[in-house]
């Protein structure tokens, strides 16, 4: 046995290479990066590949090493280039865009380190830097020096750890669950609604609040649904709003809404992930008046602060609620210390294991400061706005004028199927590639979506759109 020790010893040492060896790898790494960084406004927003193309790339897991150079070679050409590039300031379709390159040295730093983020006394540096992160979040947008929350992978599990909280703070079980209520627009981001399913609440009831001509819950409609369920013996509990929807980046009146939930001792959630981040440009600040009525919020760093994938944040006000619904004690965990001044974040989240995210989001901050963020923000509304006012000027009809960085609008010809015509521009835009755009369903309308919110995207992708979109109007017509 010992033999075999002392040999399986020396093939797993290959897991600890030495200086040379990482500072070989460090150094293709950080030459690949910054080609990559040199020339991302010269690479296409989208690359399309046909299926043929796509089924060709295969990979294998090789038993003994392989040449760095060969492995970044292989993911420049089948991971890197095929499909979607989000670093690129020609994303223009979907909300989240580029990280910012201090996100990358959090992220490498984390991994090397590997320091763990579930448990205070297994990382209580790690957890005050995580719990500081969510209490500057939860500062912006007005909740008490006593709430709290989780970093989370993303919007998603925020929005999933915010419902299941709702769900056991209000009480809701097998017994009155289907006479429970939930209320929503047709315009909620589609996590909500996953997230009601997977917190066991697919046989709540689920009302689809009317909006307004700006798509933004009607709120005197949701009082009319709350008093009419009231009346029936239904039990309302949970009102979902949108600071900022997916579609057409509208806020819904938040402050009417906030009064109703309380009104009828109902949990508000407002849903921020996209939007949050625009209430610390000074001039839209009022378009939030009443989200810090909330019960909880989701915002995602990844969005409006233009880190990289993977980082999201739940800010929740009654911490004791998020607690009784997530926290959970192990036999093998015995070992570990409570503190009182900082909650572990594996107590109010599902994740026991947990990456410390909050160093891609920290070191970012630290080394930028948080002004250019602000001015990122604010230019993306502005450019918003300029496409919205430019767009109608070579024939397309718009949407609502703009809350924040995302809006709709379509062409109308003479004589050709409207919905046909508009995803023709879409297959268009993607085979030129130089920006990329999308489109969406409302009422049964295609209608085309800009979502500005890359740090790289100025002017001057804006007026290339721009022309673009003339051209290929005037050659389909």
């Amino acid at each position: 046995m010992i033999q075999k020790l002392l040999k399986l010893e020396k093939q797993a040492l290959f897991l600890e290479p030495n200086e040379k060896i990482r500072s070989g790898w460090n150094k293709e790494v950080l030459e690949y990066a910054n080609q990559f960084l040199n020339t991302v406004n010269e690479i296409k927003a989208f690359n399309e590949y046909t299926e043929e193309e796509i089924n060709a790339i295969t990979f294998t897991v090789p038993d003994a090493p392989a040449d760095i150079k060969k492995a970044l070679s292989q993911l420049k050409t089948d991971i890197d280039l095929p499909g979607l590039n989000p670093a690129s300031g020609g994303h223009l379709g979907y909300i989240p865009g580029g990280g910012v390159f201090a996100t990358s040295l959090g992220d490498y730093l984390a991994a090397v380190f590997n320091k763990y983020a579930g448990i205070y006394y297994a990382g209580p540096g790690v957890v005050k830097l995580e719990n500081f992160l969510i209490r500057w979040m939860c500062n912006i947008i007005g909740f008490p020096k006593t709430a709290l929350g989780n970093l989370t992978s993303g919007g998603s599990i925020a929005n999933l750890i915010a419902v299941a909280t709702a769900r056991d703070a209000k009480n809701i079980t097998s017994k009155n669950v289907t006479k429970s209520v939930i209320y929503v627009t047709e315009q909620i981001h589609h996590s909500a609604d996953k997230a009601i399913r997977i917190a066991g609440l697919g046989e709540t009831i689920v009302r689809h609040i009317a909006m307004d001509k700006l798509f933004r819950m009607d709120y005197l409609n949701l009082k009319s649904a709350v008093e009419n369920d009231k009346h029936s013996g239904l039990n309302p509990f949970l009102v979902i709003a949108s600071a900022g929807t997916t579609d057409t980046g509208a806020i819904d009146p938040l402050d009417k809404i906030v009064d109703i939930a309380k009104e009828n001792n109902m949990w508000m959630h407002t849903d921020a992930a996209y939007g949050g981040f625009f209430i610390l440009v000074d001039s839209e600040k009022e378009k939030f008046k009443g989200i810090e009525k909330s019960d909880s919020v989701t915002i995602d760093p990844h969005k409006g602060l233009f880190l990289s994938y993977g980082i999201g944040a739940v800010l929740i006000k009654d911490v004791n609620a998020l607690n009784q619904t997530h926290k959970y004690q192990a036999n093998y965990m015995q070992d570990k210390t409570e503190t009182q001044n900082e909650p572990s974040p594996a107590d109010l989240s599902p994740e026991l294991t947990k990456h410390f995210r909050g160093l891609r989001m920290w070191l970012p901050l630290q080394l930028y400061g948080l002004n250019p963020f602000k001015a990122a923000l604010e230019e993306k509304i502005l450019l918003t706005r300029y496409f919205y006012e430019e767009i109608q000027k070579i024939g397309f009809e718009v949407g609502p004028f703009p809350d924040l960085s995302v809006m709709i609008y379509r062409f109308i010809p003479k004589n050709k199927d409207v919905n046909q015509f508009n995803l023709q521009i879409i297959e268009d835009v993607k085979k030129d590639g130089k920006v990329f755009l999308s489109s969406t369903r409302i009422n049964k309308n295609v209608w085309l979506r800009l979502a500005l919110l890359s740090f790289r995207t100025h002017k001057k992708t804006i007026d290339y759109t721009l022309n673009l979109l003339k051209k290929i109007v005037r050659e389909n017509k």
